[in-house]
């Protein structure tokens, strides 16, 4: 039996995406991935050790894309991988993939906002980064609020030129660039068999997924986007490529450059890489600065859009207090929920005041908790999609993964490889993580109430007519 969609007008939410608008999402909700965060990967593995690290996960995010379409498509709800796992696995599923997705992208965007204040920082070196983080969040909690009609046409024109701006550096730097460069020292420990250059590779995993973190949050836009059916695989396959074309671009140009080591720790490795080249007084390097901007703020604005859609559609189902599902009443859009998470960012965004992890930076602990959230879930969502495939081999599914079932099985076995490297790297972020979960869960168990009261919603729970008989 074909799964019962919930009308547009049960949720609010109005439906005004097209292909290309999805697109945008997909990989604006990336690209400021190509701009930082991934160079803290070379000070773990080195630039040789951290290309390993990178062509791992993204095989993984390859085919956990081809994979996660045939769900995003077959239910395409704002909650996302909540939605879905809730489908295959009940309750208490739908709560490890929410609480998942939310830590995820809830934590993202103080890493993004902080890159973004780093990259002011280089123009007017007098002013506190964080006061730009802050003011990041107020302009685009402001944005999301006012529409997603143009919110999402803000981020397809961000993420144009950010793309634009990431050729532009590779063709600036080029001229520079050498492989000589690129290889020195180029594995941790100095020698490929060397058993610090393979835990350098397996400590840099987080970093290489900060590559490609977040593009799955296109599927919390599934209901507002006029043809989910179509539109969906059509972002998300152009997306990852996209992605992957950048990804491998941006890092091996950057690496070539110079001594990439003076990359390895900072927020800026791009336009730093550019004033090698060019000099800190050309205008190529004052374009990069401003325009590469565009690429921070595509993501910050993007995921914000994303995390906003969870909190939504998890408040809707009574995993979360039924305020936060509340919609502005002129713009339709979730604002409580964007208010919510904008101030737990905010909180991170200064919580390196009192709290310090591992000897790494802000950015970086920030960053691996995020990428935390998303292991969990893309193994969730790839246990889901086998589930699904079992339990309701009827459903309607416009887009099936290719090469099932290899492809997620791919996905669901590099998951399991990179969070096992996590832990090991991360032990008291781990902890972080776990307690976060145990509040969490508990207060899942203490409101059982909130969703037995909730409004139905079909995408939900299974049609006893779709299980197969006995």
């Amino acid at each position: 039996m074909a799964a019962t969609h919930v009308p547009s007008d049960s949720t609010g939410l109005r439906k005004v995406l097209g292909p290309f608008q999805l697109w945008g999402i997909a990989v604006g909700l990336v690209i400021s991935g190509e701009y930082f965060g991934w160079s803290y990967g070379w000070a773990s593995a080195g630039t040789l050790g951290f290309l390993v690290a990178t062509a791992l996960v993204a095989t993984m995010y390859t085919t956990f894309i081809f994979s996660f379409t045939e769900l995003s498509t077959a239910i395409p709800h704002a909650g996302g991988p909540f939605a879905y796992a809730r489908r295959a696995f009940g309750p208490t599923g739908g709560f490890i993939a929410g609480f998942a997705t939310l830590v995820e992208f809830v934590f993202a965007p103080p890493a993004i906002s902080l890159a973004i204040g780093a990259y002011l920082n280089v123009q007017f070196p007098g002013i506190n980064p964080k006061y730009f983080a802050l003011g990041a969040y107020i302009i685009f909690i402001g944005l999301n609020w006012i529409g997603v009609g143009i919110a999402a046409a803000f981020e397809l024109f961000v993420t144009v030129l950010a793309i634009a701006e990431l050729l532009v550096f590779m063709g600036v730097v080029a001229p520079g660039w050498s492989l000589a460069n690129f290889v020195a020292n180029g594995w941790a420990g100095g020698d490929v068999l060397n058993g610090a250059a393979i835990s350098g590779i397996f400590a840099a995993i987080p970093f290489a997924i900060w590559f490609f973190l977040a593009i799955e949050g296109a599927a919390m836009a599934a209901e507002e986007a006029k043809d989910p059916k179509r539109t969906i695989p059509i972002a998300y396959v152009t997306g990852i490529l996209t992605l992957v074309t950048l990804a491998f671009g941006v890092m091996i140009f950057a690496g070539g450059v110079g001594d990439w080591s003076k990359l390895a720790n900072i927020n800026d490795p791009l336009p730093q890489a550019m004033k090698i080249v060019v000099g800190e007084n050309s205008g190529w390097l004052h374009m990069l600065v401003w325009i590469g901007l565009f690429g921070l703020v595509a993501s910050f604005h993007g995921i914000m859009m994303g995390y906003s859609r969870q909190i939504f559609a998890l408040a809707r189902a009574g995993y979360l207090p039924k305020t936060l599902a509340a919609l502005s009443p002129r713009f339709k859009t979730p604002h409580r929920a964007l208010l919510a998470g904008g101030a737990i960012g905010i909180i991170a965004i200064f919580s390196d005041e009192w709290v310090q992890f591992g000897g790494q930076s802000l950015t970086a602990n920030i960053v691996t908790m995020s990428v935390f959230g998303a292991i969990i879930m893309y193994m969730t969502s790839m246990a889901a999609l086998f589930k699904l495939r079992r339990s309701e081999p009827n459903l309607e599914r416009p887009y099936r993964a290719p090469f099932y079932p290899v492809f997620p099985a791919i996905a669901l076995g590099l998951g399991l490889v990179c969070l096992i490297a996590m832990v090991w790297f991360n032990i008291m972020l781990t902890l972080l993580f776990l307690a976060l979960m145990g509040v969490a869960y508990a207060y899942f168990r203490l409101t059982a109430g909130q969703r037995d009261a909730a409004a139905p919603d079909a995408m939900l729970t299974v049609p006893v007519s779709s299980v197969p008989a006995e």
